[in-house]
């Protein structure tokens, strides 16, 4: 059945953009130190590089933005991208490899402690995401989805979500993906939220992060 009634609920997204502005600004502010230590890491494993990889992606209703994240690979990583393509363990039009041998060394501990996601929290600032929702997808494979795979861009994307919380969720199918962000979008509240926050900051705590 298709997802419906999500733009009636007022007062919950009120409340939900609320949370976003103030966590995200405290965030910024009491995490500045580490931003900074990782920036230096950054610079010193791979000088050439930017900190920061900047990259588009499809947000609510189709619009597209530039979402932020700690730079965690080599500066060509794009260009090599073709020719990694056959070695894809993911189905659907998702990209994942166990080794990817375009991250680098910082990045592969970046990404084991889910840090280079943090300049996001700009990105939820802005407004082009939210805390949580159904993480953002590039517009190639969003150019591949069909209608029941479009649902999931009826709510801003979010910085984590059911699946990013799963312990199985590098075996998780991209079917079972959608089901699990539009499962959220059906049941979504200000409890669920709460819940999936906490659940992320256990994964965080326990290097769960690939």
């Amino acid at each position: 059945m298709p997802v419906t009634g999500i733009e009636d609920r007022v007062a919950y997204r009120f409340v939900k953009r609320v949370f976003d502005i103030v966590f995200s600004a405290a965030v910024l502010v009491a995490f500045c130190w580490l931003f900074a230590i990782i920036a230096i890491l950054i610079k010193v494993d791979d000088p050439k590089g930017p900190v920061f990889f900047s990259q588009e992606r499809v947000g609510k209703d189709g619009r597209t933005f530039r979402m932020l994240k700690f730079r965690s690979m080599c500066v060509d990583a794009e260009d090599r991208l073709a020719e990694l393509r056959e070695l894809n363990e993911k189905t659907g039009p998702v990209f994942k490899i166990a080794e990817d041998p375009r991250i680098t060394r910082v990045g592969k501990w970046l990404r084991k402690l889910s840090l280079d996601e943090l300049p996001q929290f700009v990105n939820v600032l802005r407004s082009d995401m939210s805390i949580v929702g159904p993480r953002p997808a590039l517009p190639a494979e969003v150019a591949t989805y069909d209608d029941y795979q479009r649902q999931r861009l009826l709510v801003k994307p979010g910085m984590t979500c059911y699946w990013q919380t799963r312990r199985n969720r590098d075996s998780i199918t991209f079917d079972e993906w959608v089901d699990l962000d539009l499962l959220y979008i059906k049941k979504c509240s200000a409890w669920s939220d709460f819940k999936l926050i906490v659940q992320t900051v256990g994964v965080v705590l326990t290097a769960q992060g690939s």
